[in-house]
């Protein structure tokens, strides 16, 4: 139970972190020249030119809203950290709703026939509950603390 429940923690926050964050998008006449064969075509010459729009938009757009919270709370530290605990504020609901649902069918479908089942079902609904009450706390705390004692 206990490693199931961090390794879903960590596999989110990797998640949470990587998705726009590190948002890198390349033109064509960008790629280096010493990339030849397979590396050189899946970096430059793969992408559709919708697709390379696409991610230069994602990109301007997940540097507009970081620097956003770069000014907002007057340094890069602060603005990066406020910046990821928005993201895992956001992505926490679906994956802790996909979670609860998932220790209710635990607890209330397999549980009924296992009991041993419907403890753990009622565990893990437990466990991503607090997650989500964790992930949508947090960021609020972060901004009274930085914003009001900081000053």
């Amino acid at each position: 139970m206990k490693k199931l429940l961090i390794s879903l923690l960590i596999a989110f926050m990797f998640i949470c972190t990587m998705n726009t964050v590190f948002v890198y998008a390349t033109n064509d006449n960008q790629v280096s020249s010493d990339m030849q064969g397979e590396e050189s075509n899946l970096l430059g010459n793969g992408l559709s030119d919708e697709t390379k729009s696409e991610l230069k938009d994602l990109k301007e757009k997940s540097n507009s809203e970081l620097q956003e919270f770069i000014e907002k709370y007057g340094s890069q530290t602060y603005g990066i950290a406020a910046y990821i605990l928005d993201k895992i504020r956001i992505y926490s609901i679906p994956l802790c709703f996909v979670g609860i649902a998932i220790g209710a069918i635990y607890q209330y479908v397999i549980g009924i026939r296992k009991l041993d089942v419907r403890d753990k079902g009622f565990g893990v609904v437990i466990a991503f509950v607090t997650i989500l009450i964790i992930c949508q706390i947090l960021p609020l705390i972060f901004a009274i603390v930085v914003k009001g004692w900081r000053g």
